[in-house]
């Protein structure tokens, strides 16, 4: 099993080449505004997943994600250059799901906030259904406590 902490090392150190890369070195006109958001690699430092999220609409995306295949080879040289192990990683680029997870967090705590609101509405003009306190208390009088039942029995 391989270091993990060399492993989460290099996964930093390659983030910052890629990201750096892709701000003075690819100058394909169909990258848009990338931002490159994790890297993960594996424990044998054979494989890196790049996780990147794109500013714009789904054609925007895929122009990206064509420009970031296209540059995959002479990204991966760099990284081989600037890291200086042995065998360099194979690059996976994969579009970040995390602002429309986050949208839809959004959504549902929007959806969550009316209906507690829509609660403390319909609690705020509720009523009890009986007694508002059903509980009896030490100062009040039973009338049916006055009478008990004497049973005679042989003396």
């Amino acid at each position: 099993m391989g270091d993990t902490g060399r492993a989460r090392k290099l996964a930093e150190r390659v983030q910052q080449v890629v990201a750096q890369m892709l701000d003075t070195r690819v100058k394909d006109p169909r990258l848009g505004f990338v931002t490159v958001t994790d890297v993960r690699v594996t424990g044998d430092l054979q494989h890196a997943d790049i996780f990147y999220t794109v500013l714009g609409d789904d054609e925007e995306r895929t122009a990206s994600a064509a420009a970031l295949e296209s540059a995959k080879g002479i990204i991966r040289s760099e990284v081989g250059k600037q890291t200086g192990i042995r065998l360099t990683p194979t690059l996976a680029f994969h579009l970040d799901a995390v602002p429309e997870t986050a949208a839809h967090l959004e959504a549902a705590l929007a959806d969550a906030a009316r209906r507690d609101a829509e609660v403390a509405a319909l609690a705020a003009r509720a009523s009890y259904a009986g007694e508002s306190d059903p509980y009896r208390h030490p100062d009040e009088s039973d009338p049916a406590e006055g009478e008990t039942d004497v049973v005679a029995g042989p003396a």
